[in-house]
This record gives structure tokens, C-alpha cells and sequence, in this order.
């Protein structure tokens, strides 16, 4: 159960930054109500994650994995440009997060 509290804590958060882009400077009412929801419910469910998972682990794979997702979002929906630099950073983190998984699944 708290690896899917994590799942929605990025979810939530990745809404929460995709609706952040669209508030214009929190000038637009509903994309603003979107994004203090939207962090409000990732930060909730994140707690409710760490009540099983390192901190350290749980945080890295929020971020790591948010990051990632909305790289992708800003290439997909927002019309980013997507290089192979950025290519090769979303790479690099999918696999930080993976190594750290599987170091801690060693302990």
C-alpha cells in the first residue's frame, strides 16, 4: 500500500506542476485552485508513504520519477523541445531511481 500512496503522491504532484504552468503567475483562478490541491494531496499522500518507507527512498523516487514525468509533459502537452541531452537526463534519473531501489532492496 505505500508504494501506491507514492504512485498518487507523484501524480498528484506532476498535476499539481502541469496546472502551475497554466495558472500564469497564480492569475488564473481555477489552475490555482488546481495546484494547492494538487501539492496539498501529494504532500498528504507522501506522509502516508513514509509511514513504511525510507525517507531517503521515498523522496528520491518522488522526485526522481516527478521530474521525469514532467519532462515528459512539458515535450507532449506544452511542445518543449526534446533534445538528446534531455533524453539522456530523464535516463539518468530513471536509473538513479532504480539503483536506489535496488540498494535498499539489499538491505
Amino acid at each position: 500500500m505505500p508504494y501506491i500512496f507514492l504512485a498518487l503522491a507523484i501524480l498528484f504532484e506532476v498535476a499539481g506542476t502541469s496546472l502551475l504552468k497554466l495558472s500564469d503567475g497564480f492569475t488564473r483562478l481555477w489552475p490555482t485552485v488546481g495546484v494547492a490541491l494538487g501539492y496539498g494531496m501529494a504532500f498528504w499522500m507522501l506522509s502516508l508513504t513514509l509511514r513504511a518507507v525510507p525517507v531517503g527512498i521515498a523522496y528520491a523516487i518522488w522526485a526522481g520519477l516527478g521530474t521525469a514525468l514532467i519532462a515528459v509533459i512539458g515535450v507532449v502537452v506544452f511542445g518543449e523541445s526534446l533534445g538528446t541531452v534531455k533524453i539522456i537526463g530523464i535516463g539518468l534519473i530513471v536509473a538513479g531511481v532504480i539503483a536506489l531501489n535496488i540498494d535498499n532492496g539489499a538491505h
